[in-house]
């Protein structure tokens, strides 16, 4: 009876192991992704600085990937005065870096969480030695 509770116990601490390191997965990804458009708007607002008020800038609007398969017709630019372009590129640089804190949070609350799990996985494993024999031996 101990054997089968501990057998259980062991599927919903793997289930919420494989549970966490997804959702990790998820916001590192997401971090990574935040922090690209983060460079990219500082980058883009480094040379809009560079330009004077007047100088006229183009705005892409459309379809943003790019392929050698696609038709050029896809593309499309507007022109937008230079404050305007660089008001957007500082509210998405912004908008990067508080996403980016809250999937930091997000992020140290997970690896919290994993170290639970991981806690629970070993408690339950130096509870019932045998169960540890029963995992390695249907893993092989």
């Amino acid at each position: 009876m101990a054997d089968e509770a501990n057998r259980m116990a062991f599927i919903e601490i793997q289930s919420r192991m494989i549970e966490t390191t997804g959702k990790l997965k998820q916001v590192q990804n997401s971090m990574r992704t935040k922090e690209s458009e983060k460079k990219r708007a500082y980058l883009t607002m480094e040379e809009l600085r560079q330009l004077p008020d007047d100088a006229n800038t183009y705005k892409s609007i459309g379809n943003q990937n790019f392929s050698y398969d696609s038709h050029f017709s896809t593309f499309r630019f507007v022109l937008e005065p230079k404050p305007h372009m660089l008001n957007e590129q500082e509210q998405k640089y912004n908008d990067s870096e508080a996403a980016i804190t809250s999937l930091q949070t997000l992020k140290e609350n997970l690896e919290k969480q994993m170290a639970e799990v991981e806690n629970n996985l070993r408690e339950l494993l130096q509870q019932d030695p045998g169960l540890a024999q029963q995992i390695m031996s249907m893993s092989v």
